[in-house]
């Protein structure tokens, strides 16, 4: 286990979405002689439960935890966080998209939801972690210096998703995946006789259904409220109109006027004129960015210093440097221009396996 000083049968509560990998943690603890207790998080209100069906935070994903909890011989209980779920998370997540950001919920979710709010009513069950499914390693020193490091499998590592925990919240939490590869994980699920062992994976942001962001968007934002504009070239030319800046992210390429000689991609977009910006490929190519809302994990950045940085989840990490400004900010500056980059979205900072920590990506200044 990943603690320096584990204490036998102490109770732990694991996350359970029915999914392999949260019931390979519990299992793996239960083995360990922790008193384990599953739970699952209920974040759909009862209007919206039908078209949950198939989320990882469904009345089918509950029903399946519950069994496995069964299996593994662990009670399971279900939270409901719905209106508190609401209110963190999908109101963020919309009111990006309203601002012309791409949100990124997850990390949302792990920090005020999983790792925050949930914290508060488990530790009244005499809880004294907080274990996932996740594939990260949470090295525990002591309850103020607790590292994060990328997990075993890099193809599934899951760190940057914890970027802005508090060392407080990351020394409540277990991570006992983080030395597996995933392989290994649905074969121990197999071993123990779980038929979650090869069930198929989600990847899609758990409360919409499939990928269809934008009618998830247009359901949830008042039919008076409009955003619709004028598409715009590089010169400020109007060559279309759009029915609202929320439909776009920087570097979509799909829905966008035709006929312009080349192919055009969204490189900004301006919430105040509600206009979305198009151009050429080559005008999502930056050499630096700027971040907001620095979170350093074990000690603040305060000089410039040469790092890797993921701007996206599913993008590779990119050598740059990074120096601290003011209000806590930082600019990263890279090796070599770096493609679509989006304001909204953490940019996460390592050091090798290691989470230094990151913000959260701002939009271009002004030209003058």
């Amino acid at each position: 286990m990943n603690i320096l000083f584990p204490k036998k049968r102490c109770r732990i509560v694991v996350g359970m979405s029915g999914g392999v990998d949260s019931t390979v943690a519990a299992l793996l603890l239960k083995k360990e002689g922790f008193d384990v207790i599953g739970i699952t998080l209920k974040v759909w209100t009862d209007s919206c439960m039908s078209r949950s069906l198939e989320k990882c935070c469904g009345p089918e994903a509950i029903n399946d935890a519950r069994n496995l909890a069964a299996q593994i011989g662990i009670p399971h209980y279900t939270i409901d966080e719905a209106d508190f779920f609401e209110k963190e998370v999908i109101h963020y997540f919309l009111d990006e998209y309203r601002q012309g950001r791409t949100p990124n919920p997850c990390v949302k979710c792990n920090e005020k939801i999983k790792f925050g709010r949930l914290w508060s009513k488990v530790r009244s069950w005499g809880a004294e972690y907080i274990a996932t499914g996740h594939y990260a390693i949470v090295e525990h020193q002591d309850t103020t210096s607790p590292s994060l490091k990328k997990a075993k499998d890099k193809t599934r590592d899951q760190s940057y998703f914890l970027f802005s925990l508090s060392p407080f919240q990351l020394s409540r939490i277990l991570t006992p995946l983080g030395r597996l590869e995933k392989k290994e994980v649905r074969a121990i699920a197999k071993e123990a006789g779980l038929s979650v062992w090869n069930k198929e994976e989600s990847r899609d942001i758990c409360f919409v259904a499939g990928k269809n962001y934008k009618d998830f968007i247009e359901e949830k934002i008042d039919s008076k409220e409009s955003n619709a504009g004028p598409i715009l070239d590089e010169t400020g030319r109007v060559i279309g109109s759009h029915q609202g800046i929320e439909r776009y992210t920087v570097g979509q390429r799909k829905g966008l006027p035709g006929g312009q000689g080349r192919p055009l991609y969204v490189v900004d977009i301006d919430p105040l004129a509600k206009a979305v910006k198009v151009g050429g490929w080559e005008s999502l190519l930056k050499t630096h960015c700027f971040v907001a809302g620095a979170h350093w994990i074990e000690k603040e950045i305060q000089t410039t210093r040469k790092v890797t940085v993921k701007l996206r989840y599913n993008y590779p990490e990119v050598p740059a440097f990074i120096t601290p400004l003011e209000n806590g900010r930082f600019r990263v500056d890279f090796e070599s221009p770096q493609f679509g980059i989006s304001p909204g979205q953490a940019a996460v900072c390592y050091e090798g396996d290691t989470v230094l920590g990151g913000g959260w990506i701002e939009r271009d200044p002004p030209k003058d």
